[in-house]
């Protein structure tokens, strides 16, 4: 836990330990480094409003290096850092003061989903057309063999729709698949997720060939034959 006031630390701890946690605090990014270098970590409780180096600037860090899970601490009004938090990565966030009923919940349930992560034995590259899609080493390359730059949630998104090549996408199912699940403008932000991977992988983005629109539903991801005879490796 990351947050540089000593009674919110200090009432957290106890109460997650409480509940056979193992909690180490940190009042700021370099104390949290520290830890980092002598001990595994699976979750991050993160306050947005930290000295030095704030809490947005540490998720976008943690998420490049490490698939942990995240979930920030935030004012009631801080609805913009919120939206970038999780877009930086995050997986989720809770408003001060913390509800502990409502935080223990949300720790339980991500800390399953990191571990089911962690255990999931999947292809770690993926085709699509003649792109090549790492998904350990979150990184896509086109077709000349260059490196094509992804946000976290452009990534996130772009292996959902591999993942589900030749399905109609909704806009829900996909804002869930992708684990921003408390996005309020959902639409929105999958729709300008969708515009940007459509800039980076559409030979004609205002034709786009690979995503798809599906009016009054979502998106279909249509990935063409390459040279091996298959849609998609898995």
């Amino acid at each position: 836990m990351v947050d540089d006031d000593p009674s919110i630390r200090e009432t957290l701890e106890g109460f997650l330990e409480a509940e056979g946690y193992e909690i180490c605090c940190a009042a700021d990014a370099d104390e949290l480094d520290r830890i980092m270098r002598i001990r595994p970590v699976d979750l991050v409780l993160l306050d947005i409003r930290l000295p030095g180096r704030d809490g947005l600037s540490l998720t976008r860090d943690l998420r490049e290096k490490s698939e942990m899970g995240i979930i920030l601490i935030t004012g009631r009004n801080d609805k913009v850092d919120r939206i970038l938090g999780l877009e930086y990565g995050a997986d989720d966030y809770i408003a001060k003061p913390v509800d502990e009923r409502e935080l223990l919940p949300r720790v339980r349930n991500l800390l399953r989903r990191v571990e089911h992560s962690r255990s999931f034995s999947a292809p770690s590259v993926m085709s699509f057309g003649q792109f090549q899609l790492d998904t350990r080493g979150r990184g896509l390359t086109d077709p000349m063999g260059k490196s094509v730059p992804l946000t976290t949630a452009e990534f996130d998104l772009l292996s959902v729709f591999v993942r589900n090549t030749g399905q109609v996408m909704s806009r829900e199912r996909l804002i869930l698949a992708i684990k921003r699940r408390r996005f309020e403008s959902m639409d929105r932000t999958i729709d300008t997720l969708v515009r940007r991977l459509r800039r980076k992988i559409e030979a004609d983005p205002d034709n786009p060939q690979l995503i798809k629109t599906v009016h009054g539903t979502g998106y279909l991801f249509s990935a063409p034959t390459g040279a091996d005879g298959k849609k998609v490796r898995t």
